[in-house]
């Protein structure tokens, strides 16, 4: 009798069928960002992200995405901040001259002052301003 030798048919690729454990990621996360919160704080966020059904840090990830910043005002913002103010100041005595005078003697001198306080509290909510 002979003796038949049997072969593997395995394709000669030179690569392995399996490498086996766990497969690679295509984007590492190296970068930490250490955040210092109150236990208060801790609490919330862990409550919030429990509700999600995601961890905390996952939660974080997709707060810092969803997030709008709106930038500290700039000095030319301050300005227009303590213009509105000095307008607040000069209504109230336009009110008070109105009591005192009647009504329509001051009716004009209201109707510009609304004009300027509307126009600043426009640019307050605008959105050029808070892309900056």
């Amino acid at each position: 009798m002979e003796a038949e030798v049997k072969t593997a048919d395995r394709p000669t690729t030179g690569k392995s069928k399996h490498k086996g454990g766990r497969p690679k990621i295509n984007v590492r996360r190296e970068v930490q960002v250490k955040v210092r919160l109150t236990a208060t704080e801790h609490f919330m966020i862990g409550a919030r992200a429990k509700e999600a059904g995601m961890r905390i840090s996952d939660w974080f990830r997709a707060a810092a995405k969803a997030a709008r910043v709106i930038a500290r005002l700039k000095p030319e913002d301050l300005q227009i901040m303590r213009m509105l103010a000095g307008m607040a100041n000069n209504l109230n005595q336009l009110t008070k001259l109105a009591h005192r005078d009647g009504l329509l003697t001051v009716v004009r001198k209201c109707d510009g002052l609304m004009i300027e306080i509307d126009q600043a509290l426009k640019y307050f909510n605008s959105d050029d301003r808070k892309d900056t």
